[in-house]
């Protein structure tokens, strides 16, 4: 969902609002960037406060770290916080050849950081793509994480492709006008990442896909910063992933492999996701038997922001966390 996620991204970057999570309005001017050489790049990492570790992944996969500090970044008052970008993604640098964007690149360059960073064992808290390289992790490196938190994320490459068309079979039926233009670029053979597709199919109208609650905004950092890298999606997801995933996603396939996880883990999910949908999403009941799974009942594909009282409540008890000082 190419286009869509930059719809998405642009929604939930341009404005303001206050929440629980959001209490302190300058929470980006409290972290200060570090770039540590990994592989020849300089990756931007956002580190602040003391005790367990706990690493924030992003989703996309093209989004920067920002959205995640945005609404986690006050827990550096109870923990270590972790916020970095990916290779391609906000400050950190491009990669000489796309090829290297890859699930299983991001899933070691979490354990280049742990090792960096000196840590023993850390905690992922995973939104949307960004719970991919959290699974991941949490199978192959099954020693070094304490606890998980999975939010609307996906446990397949399958899964995304059917959330895919899922949405388009919602596109199709709710905005039937708008679809033909679709499927007449289609036939004529572009895929969602060209020209003129890529501006039809971005001009859906996706806040329904994403919020339960429209009128949600968020606070953005005063820095410039890249918000999205549309090549790291293309090459992940694939030229036509909004159709045909591709890339290196579509190989990820850990549900045989979920009840095999030993880190404590928490799975959340909206109801009203239009992204990562219910119908795919209450399959973790089945595949992780052994994680507490959340449905919010009044959130898309955002619960800190839709319900923010209920998720930090339920966030904090599974991660022991019971003040701030």
């Amino acid at each position: 969902m190419q286009s869509l996620l930059n719809t998405f991204l642009a929604v939930l970057l341009l404005s303001s609002i206050s929440t629980i999570a959001q209490k302190d309005p300058t929470i980006f001017e409290k972290f200060d960037s570090k770039y540590y050489t990994i592989d020849g790049y300089k990756i931007n990492v956002e580190l602040k406060g003391s005790g367990d570790p706990i690493f924030f992944l992003p989703g996309g996969p093209g989004n920067s770290h920002d959205y995640m500090q945005g609404n986690f970044g006050h827990y550096y008052n109870t923990n270590t916080v972790v916020f970095f970008d990916w290779l391609g993604r906000g400050l950190s640098d491009d990669a000489k050849e796309r090829s290297e964007y890859t699930v299983e690149n991001d899933v070691l360059l979490i354990e280049k950081l742990r090792k960096l960073l000196n840590f023993d064992k850390i905690s992922l808290v995973g939104h949307s793509y960004g719970t991919v390289p959290a699974q991941a992790y949490a199978l192959q490196y099954p020693n070094n994480v304490d606890k998980m938190v999975l939010i609307n994320g996906f446990h397949s490459g399958a899964m995304w492709q059917a959330n895919c068309d899922s949405y388009n079979h919602y596109a199709k039926t709710h905005f039937p006008e708008k679809w033909k233009k679709v499927d007449s670029l289609r036939a004529l053979g572009y895929v969602s990442s060209e020209e003129p597709l890529k501006t039809v199919y971005g001009n859906f109208p996706t806040k329904y896909i994403y919020y339960h609650n429209t009128q949600l905004k968020q606070n953005v950092p005063k820095k410039r910063f890249r918000g999205w890298a549309n090549d790291v999606y293309t090459t992940i997801i694939g030229l036509d992933g909004d159709f045909h995933v591709a890339g290196s996603m579509i190989n990820q396939d850990y549900r045989r492999q979920l009840k095999d996880i030993k880190a404590k883990t928490l799975i959340i999910a909206g109801r009203y996701d239009g992204v990562s949908t219910p119908e795919f999403a209450v399959q973790y009941k089945t595949f992780m038997p052994q994680a507490q799974f959340e449905m919010f009942e009044k959130s898309g594909h955002n619960p800190y922001l839709e319900e923010p009282e209920k998720f930090y409540s339920v966030f904090n008890a599974f991660m022991g966390i019971k003040s701030f000082n």
